[in-house]
């Protein structure tokens, strides 16, 4: 830390947290008596002394052309490799081993988000039909072969999985960017991965609107070109087979209709490749401290073994169940439990292609009953919003939840007994989980058979994963001190990222520098995990999760990166800088709010403020939008010229900024607060009684800058 934010932040170990501690919560003796993980022995199994080799388990859930001889290769620490020397293919693991019991058994039941169009069953048979004829046109049509990148930039339709699978059956690297970023965020990450094949979509419905999305992979290309990169083949799928319904005119050459290629493979099949389990599967790009995103590239082995153990053991998964998970397969979320750990396990998932309050707040709840939902998978924003728009809709429908999923930032404890109460109708288990993209699958839960529920706290660490929460200087922080701090990981797991995609000294700097005992080591004991959220342990070893402490902002649980956002704002003429900092939404959990200050002789002005909002969601997505832009005489920096985003953040949500009497320019704090404020409360936009978790990730936020 700079010797200027001395005294401008408060010390790690100094900040005290008291909390409310929430009561228990207890499984019903009917969901004990079927649970996967009712047996208190695979406590004892997962315990640090039986690490790596407890995660035998979760890989022998897999089918493996190779035994591995090293679960755990620590020889070029911090970069792990499991399972080294066994091979296998993720695509055959998800449905050609399903065929001999189960190929009449639905994988996917998709949901169009139209009432009036046909659900639509996909059986494991059908999948495997599907998925080998994309595979073959792939490696006929398109030429790609194992460790090519191959960018998608699709909604949430079959064709997804479909293409996901075809991928992982030729050892082709699948690069998905979620369907609501901007044709000019997939061009980035295009570049960034080398991909030269768009997958795309023609259009897609979106609160009863069908969408134009074939546009965006003309911004694709065009942003990609820019920087170096040519794309050779988009394929489109359709919305509607044999009809286009995009206004967007296809390339002659370049641009091609799935449908019209796909009857020249008709009855294909292509063996799957075997592939080495620590060979790439697929990459997944997240928001960091930098404009570039970071790109986590994950495992084959390591990380289907994961996602089908936590798949297992806390979803909760049987043969019987039919399970859904209201995430998008943009995000890591909809990769590990939408497609790769469902299917590992032969599982019946639901699948949505639109918005859950979509045409009222029931539908959900009509979708659960009608299909028979027995585990349901979502986010604290729909929660939220499902709660909002409906509170007393679930009691109208007879559907009945055994387990109940809540993932991608903390749910406030008022949230999670609605969930529990109404929702789950008292009969549900919950897991309340915490992890990132850069980790594959869990990190912090409750097993549910065997650990009580909380309110507000993720629980304890999962089955082989041991946390810690750090102060600063690297001291422990001891579980129930009532102290926040870092919270890590000290031990790697098979589901953990292998490295940023062509940065891996990003890689090492950003989650191990911090906290690493010796940089020569090779012993895992030595290199704890960052994972850049803060967080407190209660004494009974659950931990309650912050927030971020670097300058990422969690917008509905997608991860949207300061730097990103601003660099998207500098491309306003006018602007001369800018920053982004969170602030607290009643809906949608964190919003982003933009401070901007302008070059000489340029006047504020609303139009100017209008402009940072347009090229926030042309070049990122509407997910981004501000919810205001404020235009600032200057910011608030240090001397060495660091803008303080913590102590705009305290401005945008009626908070303490902290003490400013270090800054280089202390004066304009007051100066900002007063025409902030003043218009905040002029048009009544003035925020809810902040939560204690809430006032905290605002004090910390920036902290890693």
């Amino acid at each position: 830390m700079d010797k200027e934010l001395e005294g401008a932040e408060v010390a790690e170990a100094q900040i005290a947290v008291h909390w409310k501690e929430e009561e228990y919560y207890y499984p019903s003796a009917k969901f004990i008596a079927q649970a996967n993980a009712a047996d208190p022995a695979i406590l004892e199994r997962f315990r640090e002394e039986n690490f790596p080799e407890c995660f035998r388990e979760y890989a022998d859930l897999l089918t493996w052309d190779q035994y591995w001889h090293t679960t755990l290769d620590t020889s070029n620490a911090p970069f792990w490799k499991w399972f080294v020397g066994g091979k296998l293919n993720a695509s055959y693991n998800c449905v050609d081993r399903h065929l001999a019991k189960n190929r009449n058994k639905a994988a996917f039941i998709w949901v169009p988000e139209p009432e009036s169009e046909e659900t639509q069953t996909i059986t494991y048979q059908e999948l495997y039909a599907r998925v080998n004829e994309f595979a073959a046109l792939l490696q006929d049509f398109c030429q790609v072969k194992s460790g090519d990148r191959i960018t998608f930039h699709m909604p949430m339709v079959p064709d997804l999985p479909v293409a996901m699978l075809a991928c992982a059956r030729l050892g082709v690297i699948h690069s998905e960017v979620f369907g609501g970023f901007s044709g000019a965020a997939c061009g980035d990450r295009i570049v960034d991965s080398g991909s030269h094949i768009l997958i795309t979509m023609d259009a897609y419905y979106r609160n009863g609107e069908l969408i134009d999305h074939k546009v965006k992979a003309d911004q694709a290309i065009e942003r990609a070109a820019e920087n170096g990169v040519k794309i050779d083949k988009v394929l489109v799928w359709q919305r509607y087979p044999g009809k286009y319904s995009s206004p967007t005119p296809m390339v002659e050459g370049r641009d091609y209709f799935v449908e019209d290629l796909l009857p020249e493979y008709r009855g294909r099949r292509v063996a799957p490749v075997s592939m080495p389990a620590e060979a790439p599967l697929f990459l997944m790009y997240t928001s960091g401290t930098t404009a570039r995103p970071k790109g986590c590239q994950h495992s084959t082995g390591g990380y289907l073994s994961y996602v089908a153990g936590t798949s297992k053991y806390y979803l909760d998964i049987h043969p019987e169940d039919t399970y859904w998970c209201l995430a998008d397969i943009g995000w890591i979320t909809g990769h590990s439990y939408i497609v790769y750990g469902p299917l590992v396990l032969g599982t019946t998932s639901v699948m949505y292609e639109g918005v859950p309050t979509y045409p009222d707040a029931g539908r959900a709840w009509r979708i659960a009953e009608r299909l028979g939902v027995n585990i349901f998978h979502t986010a604290p924003t729909t929660i939220r919003m499902l709660r909002k728009a409906g509170p007393d809709e679930p009691q109208k429908y007879g559907y009945h939840f055994k387990l109940m999923t809540t993932v991608g930032e903390p749910i406030e404890p008022e949230v999670w007994r609605w969930y529990y109460h109404v929702v789950g109708k008292g009969e549900a288990a919950i897991i309340d989980t915490w992890w990132q993209t850069e980790n594959g699958g869990f990190l912090g839960s409750t097993l549910p058979a065997l650990q009580p529920m909380k309110p507000g706290s993720c629980g304890p660490g999962v089955l082989g994963i041991y946390p810690v929460i750090y102060d600063e200087e690297g001291k422990m922080v001891e579980a129930g001190s009532g102290r926040a701090g870092n919270i890590c990981i000290r031990n790697p797991w098979p589901g953990i990222f292998e490295t940023v995609w062509g940065q891996p000294e990003r890689y090492v700097q950003t989650y191990y520098a911090k906290y690493c005992k010796n940089k020569n080591s090779k012993d895992w004991h030595d290199w704890p995990y960052f994972a850049g959220d803060g967080a407190t342990q209660a004494a009974d070893g659950y931990f309650r999760i912050l927030g971020r402490v670097d300058d990422v902002i969690n917008v509905a649980g997608h991860r949207l990166g300061t730097k990103e956002l601003e660099s998207a704002a500098l491309t306003v003429e006018e602007v001369a800088e800018a920053a982004a900092v969170p602030v607290m939404d009643e809906l949608r959990g964190r919003a982003v709010e933009m401070y901007v200050a302008l070059k000489p002789n340029y006047a504020a002005s609303s139009e100017v403020s209008e402009k940072v909002r347009t090229a926030v969601e042309t070049l990122i997505g509407k997910i981004a939008r501000p919810k205001n832009v404020w235009i600032v005489p200057d910011m608030p920096k240090t001397r060495s010229g660091k803008i303080m985003r913590r102590v705009i953040a305290g401005i945008s949500n009626f908070t303490d900024v902290g003490d400013t009497s270090t800054l280089a320019n202390p004066e304009i704090v007051e100066a900002i607060r007063q025409r902030v404020q003043k218009e905040k409360v002029a048009r009544g936009d003035l925020p809810r009684e902040l939560s204690k978790q809430e006032l905290e990730e605002i004090r910390r936020f920036g902290r890693a800058e």
